[in-house]
């Protein structure tokens, strides 16, 4: 299997994605070892290329980081758009839905979900990092917005909005330190959503736009 897998990233290296795959082993080992147990000469023998090539790309081993955890937040933030078009736009459903997909988020993938919020944490002053946040945040911004028939940039929509997200945010971390596993019955994810989703929005505004 391990063969197979390093074929295929010497075929993808050959056609110019080294950069690529290089994100995608560095993020396998981070699940593994941690964003400190691994080598860039690992993640090179996983990407299927020498030790010397990821520096085409990256000066260094926190650089690499910095793309892992750039390439997740992107990642998250389309994962949160698709789970939120499953429903009609403006309904609670789709306010849930972002909340899901980012509690899913975390469960498949805790050590970059962690290292996502240390890391980026550590250079809240890196305009990359503000405008990736930005945009993840705004989809939770935006399904309020739109549940509640007001401005997204209103005061209110995104006071709600971080709300909203602290809720999720607190949530998906207990879920990973499996700080639940004692609760009995453990609370199911869509049933929590929906009801802090109801109680903090409360009910949709009477006259708002009707639903997609």
């Amino acid at each position: 299997m391990e063969e197979v897998a390093t074929r295929m990233a010497k075929t993808a290296y050959h056609h110019g994605d080294l950069r690529a795959q290089l994100i995608a082993a560095v993020r396998e080992l981070v699940e593994t070892h941690g964003p400190d147990g691994f080598s860039i000469a690992e993640a090179s023998r996983r990407a299927g290329v020498s030790s010397a090539a990821p520096y085409k790309h990256f000066k260094d081993k926190p650089e690499i980081l910095r793309a892992v955890v750039l390439d997740a937040m992107e990642r998250l933030r389309q994962n949160m758009e698709e789970g939120a078009a499953q429903y009609p736009r403006g309904s609670l459903e789709a306010v849930s839905a972002v909340g899901l997909a980012y509690i899913e988020f975390a469960v498949s993938e805790p050590g970059l979900f962690r290292l996502v919020f240390g890391l980026s944490g550590a250079n809240d002053d890196a305009t990359e990092f503000l405008e990736k946040g930005k945009r993840c945040f705004g989809v939770v911004v935006g399904a309020t917005a739109a549940y509640l028939d007001r401005p997204a940039d209103s005061d209110d929509v995104q006071e709600l909005a971080y709300i909203l997200w602290s809720f999720v945010h607190g949530h998906s971390f207990l879920t990973i330190d499996q700080k639940r596993k004692n609760l009995s019955p453990r609370p199911d994810d869509w049933s929590y959503l929906m009801s802090v989703g109801k109680g903090i929005l409360g009910e949709r505004p009477e006259g708002a736009e009707e639903l997609d």
